[in-house]
């Protein structure tokens, strides 16, 4: 029998998060700063929309400090008890801050249903000109970390955060207009419920992506049965069977499997084709491939039946 393994680059200044850390770090500043500026603003105004709003950007700032300190771990080197390192941490912030995503819109949804029996009063000039930085703030976060999004779940979770906060700023804009030029109070709840309904599907979303990675599923881009046809196409493989695929962090996936193959002395050369056909057709890098006798599997076989 023979065993091979495999792997890329899988050191923090390689995975997704780790390359967009400054971007994080320039969108986290931001919203720090502007949500100071909203609670200043709604101390002055006696504005409740200015301070709840401020209280959501207080929940962003959270979510963006949660994956800055994630790619952190993630950059503490691998140990003896975590061979892995701690890739998996950024997961782990991508899947917290969509429960917290999950949380804000239920209670959004409240706070929408108790505006809507209570109408508050609104100081809609000021709120406006506070609505409007906000959303401009937001718009700058969002572009910082557009890129990452796709590339990480866990700047993406940072993304979602920053896109609430955005649709928060537009529906107090939206809100302070109407109030402002119509004097109609409830359209300050039904722009709340509806910027808490536009977050939960992809919320759902995120968190989906998050619990499958750390339940080990195979990445959604991988065709787990096209792979097993591929390396069944290497010569001298008759069987494949143990054949996983999973996601160890963002933009990082791995593979295992045996196969079986008719001539041993063939082995170097299969695990060659095998690792080969990974990297370019699935581009996985990091795999561990044992190579199995053909006739030894068959008597093993036997033997256990």
């Amino acid at each position: 029998m023979g065993a091979g393994h495999s792997h890329g680059a899988t050191t923090p200044s390689g995975t997704a998060a780790g390359r967009h850390k400054t971007r994080l770090m320039g969108a986290l500043a931001l919203t720090t700063i502007f949500m100071a500026v909203e609670v200043v603003g709604g101390l002055w105004t006696g504005s409740l929309a200015l301070l709840a709003d401020a209280a959501h950007m207080l929940t962003d700032a959270g979510g963006l400090a949660l994956a800055l300190l994630a790619i952190r771990f993630s950059e503490r080197p691998a140990t003896p008890q975590k061979t892995y390192g701690y890739v998996r941490s950024e997961v782990l912030a991508a899947l917290a801050n969509a429960v917290v995503l999950l949380v804000l819109t239920l209670y959004i949804l409240y706070e929408a249903y108790q505006r809507f029996l209570n109408p508050p009063e609104i100081l809609s000039g000021p709120m406006l000109i506070v609505a409007v930085v906000g959303l401009a703030v937001n718009l700058v976060s969002m572009k910082l970390l557009s890129a990452g999004s796709s590339e990480s779940l866990n700047v993406k979770g940072a993304y979602f955060e920053v896109l609430a906060d955005m649709l928060g700023s537009l529906g107090v804009l939206v809100a302070a207009a109407i109030v402002m030029f119509t004097g109609w109070k409830l359209a300050d709840p039904i722009v709340g419920a509806g910027i808490g309904l536009f977050i939960v599907p992809r919320t759902w979303i995120l968190l989906k992506q998050a619990i499958h990675i750390l339940m080990e599923g195979t990445p959604p881009e991988i065709d787990i049965s096209l792979l097993e046809d591929k390396l069944k196409e290497i010569p001298g493989i008759t069987a494949v069977h143990d054949l996983h695929v999973w996601t160890i962090t963002s933009g990082v996936d791995a593979m295992s499997c045996h196969l079986v193959v008719t001539n041993m002395a063939d082995a170097p050369k299969t695990l060659v084709a095998a690792k080969s056909a990974m990297e370019t057709t699935f581009d996985i890098t990091h795999t561990t491939i044992q190579i199995e006798d053909q006739d030894l599997r068959k008597a093993e076989r036997e033997l256990k039946y």
